[in-house]
């Protein structure tokens, strides 16, 4: 029996159009982005029954054909658009267009070959989709409440203050529909329970992490370190030994963790413990504080892996 030929997929994807570029082969082809599109699309490398298919995060637009492909259980990583540009550059790719950025994502799955992970579900997204305008709106009330503190006419005052009154209804509004829909939800409403039992860690952050982190206890804790980003990157080169440094990973999760690992470091013991030795070590502040939210990330990614509550034991 012969073996299989393995083959490559890089999706481009835009507004309206999908370039799609097969390696090693070299096959191009172009699809409209809509519904027939897609199931087209779909359709073709489902017989073709690729190894990798790979596309480019882009803000939520490539969630239609990520979500289509994998639910064909077809085999879809969807890469942070950094990692591909800088593979281009080493591989000499300069120029950027749709069918060029096709053929860097072909060649970037079949020499990387990034783990496939699973794809967010459609009431993650939709949670996720809210946490985004609740961050929105927020920074918008911090923008009126630095205009409010300089302005000088009452006119100016009272437009400021009438719009900073709305905005906390829309954002008290975004957050009653975040804990409606996190409390529907089985899983979620689990999930939610367990992590809440750690002490220094609130609602907001537990949102974020079942929204924004959905591998959260399907990797181990070098994994999920790495995809947050709080994983100390070596920079080493002969005998020489440079400082570690954390890269990359999930902005949005990474700020968050940051804000409950201080509020951790005050009433959580385990944390608070850990932080004392490290300063007591003489490590730098810095850190120190990167080294707890890593702790305190581990710590939720065990629970949820083993599905136990809060122990200070497990630390």
């Amino acid at each position: 029996m012969m073996n299989r030929i393995e083959s490559f997929v890089g999706i481009d994807v835009s507004k309206t159009r999908l370039d799609v570029r097969i390696a090693p082969c070299g096959t191009s082809r172009q699809g409209a982005y809509d519904e027939a599109g897609v199931e087209q699309l779909v359709q073709h490398l489902h017989d073709l029954q690729p190894t990798l298919i790979v596309l480019e995060a882009t803000g939520g637009m490539e969630t239609l054909i990520a979500t289509s492909l994998a639910g064909r259980g077809l085999p879809v990583a969807v890469v942070n658009s950094r990692q591909v540009r800088d593979f281009a550059k080493a591989s000499g790719h300069l120029a950027k267009t749709d069918r060029v950025d096709a053929a860097v994502l072909a060649a970037f799955a079949q020499a990387i070959r990034p783990p496939v992970r699973p794809l967010k579900d459609e009431g993650s997204r939709a949670l996720g989709e809210l946490l985004n305008r609740r961050r929105q709106l927020i920074e918008i009330r911090v923008q009126e409440s630095q205009r409010l503190d300089t302005a000088v006419s009452k006119a100016m005052k009272a437009s400021l203050m009438d719009h900073i009154q709305w905005l906390d209804k829309q954002i008290d509004d975004v957050d009653r529909d975040l804990k409606r829909r996190l409390r529907q939800s089985p899983i979620w409403r689990a999930k939610d329970d367990l992590l809440k039992t750690i002490p220094g860690v609130g609602p907001v952050t537990t949102l974020t992490m079942l929204a924004k982190c959905p591998e959260l206890g399907t990797l181990n804790r070098r994994q999920i370190a790495s995809l947050v980003g709080v994983a100390p990157l070596a920079n080493d080169s002969g005998k020489r030994r440079g400082k570690r440094f954390i890269w990359g990973g999930r902005a949005e999760v990474r700020a968050v963790l940051y804000m409950a690992t201080l509020s951790a470091k005050r009433c959580n013991e385990v944390i608070k413990a850990f932080a004392e030795r490290l300063r007591q070590a003489g490590k730098p502040p810095k850190v120190v504080i990167v080294a707890c939210m890593r702790k305190l990330l581990t710590i939720m990614n065990a629970m949820i892996k083993n599905n136990t509550p809060w122990t200070p034991k497990m630390a």
